[in-house]
């Protein structure tokens, strides 16, 4: 019979090797989903890995990969350092959308003044929306030792009824005859994110190549990021090293709720454009996927947010050409996390056959 041995160290090549092994098992795998639902998995494959980036229409979709990608990077970068620590944040999509919403009120609150101030207050706004609905958790554990993972994700739930509200009340458009959304902001000019809309280029993307930069220097050169890693590998040693649980659940958390909040506001002041009731897309959901298949390390993330924003790009071109509904793509995504879980194991185990004695 086959029995899982501990290795005594977790195995380096194992660890580089898992993340490749994992998109090649979901490539294998939903091929098989594909071909059930009755479509060619190798042109399924091929829509939604190849012709993003060399197919016909290739111009056009590689702007997408940044839109795509930057809130997957900022989200996924909070996230990990959490993730690092031990502290387990589940609920990014909801300060995404808190995020949105402050953001997007403040700017709405200025128009339709064109001034230079008009942005840079809506990124503090939205990052400070973020951070805020983080802290609810945060807080909650700190205090009473509530679950984190729990609280976060039900807040998520919360956020959407506001989303909702907020939609078609306070934020609604008063020249949108009666149609629930906010103003557009690509329609105004000190509101909006882009840089180069033809090239896929607003801020977000800047802010995510910053995030990457930050969280490399924090975790590798900081003493803040020794206690992050050290809390995570080995939480007694941590506290005798001299840190403070509550303050490094605040500060991750806070940190998370911060940059999903900012992807947020880049979202809807850029490539949505708008506060609607459909604004969130599952970016807070997706960049957990991201976290992991980039190792919880910022250029790892960096590599994974482009595959994933690939399979985003790429799932929504087979919805159209192939007719593949939007529940197989996603959970075409979904098994990219599964497999990745599952061979993860083999960085601490290793199998082994052995002999079934008789009695």
């Amino acid at each position: 019979m086959i029995r899982l041995e501990k290795r005594p160290q977790p195995s380096r090549a194992w660890s580089m090797a898992t993340p490749l092994l994992a998109v090649v098992a979901t490539m294998v795998f939903g091929g098989l989903l594909f071909a059930a639902l009755g479509k060619n998995p190798f042109v399924a494959i091929q829509t939604i890995f190849w012709d993003p980036l060399f197919g016909e229409y290739s111009f056009f979709y590689r702007p997408q990969l940044l839109v795509k990608g930057a809130p997957l990077v900022l989200i996924a970068i909070g996230l990990s350092l959490g993730f690092r620590a031990g502290i387990w944040n589940i609920g990014a999509e909801g300060q995404y959308i808190m995020g949105a919403l402050a953001g997007a009120g403040v700017g709405l609150a200025f128009y339709p003044l064109d001034a230079w101030y008009v942005f840079p207050l809506m990124v503090i706004a939205g990052a400070l929306g973020g951070w805020a609905w983080a802290m609810i958790p945060g807080l909650l554990k700190v205090k009473f030792g509530t679950n984190e993972i729990l609280v976060s994700l039900m807040l998520v739930y919360v956020a959407e009824l506001i989303l909702g509200s907020m939609s078609t009340r306070l934020l609604k458009n008063p020249e949108g005859y009666g149609f629930p959304g906010s103003r557009n902001f690509n329609d105004y000019p000190a509101g909006n994110s882009w840089i180069a809309q033809d090239l896929g280029m607003h801020w977000g993307v800047a802010a995510a190549l910053i995030a990457v930069i930050f969280a490399y220097v924090l975790l590798n050169r900081h003493m803040l990021g020794f206690h992050i890693r050290l809390s995570g590998e080995a939480p007694r040693a941590a506290r005798f090293a001299g840190v403070n649980p509550a303050r490094l659940i605040l500060l991750c958390l806070g940190l998370a709720g911060a940059l999903a909040g900012m992807a947020g506001l880049f979202e809807v002041a850029g490539p949505a454009g708008q506060i609607n009731i459909d604004f969130n897309v599952g970016y807070g959901f997706t960049a957990i996927i991201v976290a992991f298949l980039g190792r919880l390390n910022p250029l790892g993330i960096l590599l994974a947010a482009a595959l994933m924003a690939l399979t985003y790009i790429g799932g929504e071109i087979a919805q159209d050409n192939l007719g593949l509904p939007a529940a197989a793509i996603q959970m075409f995504q979904g098994m990219l996390l599964f497999f990745l879980l599952a061979l993860d194991l083999l960085t601490n185990y290793r199998l082994r056959l052995a002999v079934k004695e008789r009695t």
